[in-house]
């Protein structure tokens, strides 16, 4: 298991979704910015209440995350 300790999640809160620190900034609006091509610098300079290691952990939580799905496979 890992630490994820600026990642909350607060059914009243955006729906449930992971958030970053209890804020209202969504760990998927961070991945949407650096999938637009934003910089972790620019993503910073567009919140600046955010951290750097608030948008690190963001990544790591998607990543731990995506690797939590399995797939059951259908035999063709």
């Amino acid at each position: 298991m890992h630490l994820f300790d600026r990642i909350t999640q607060q059914a009243e809160m955006m729906g449930g979704k992971a958030c970053i620190r209890g804020m209202r900034v969504t760990v998927s609006m961070v991945l949407g910015q650096i999938a637009a091509g934003h910089t972790v610098e620019q993503i910073l300079a567009d919140y600046p209440y955010l951290e750097h290691e608030d948008i690190i952990q963001a990544v790591r939580y998607a990543a731990w995350r995506a690797e939590e799905r399995e797939v059951e496979w259908i035999a063709a």
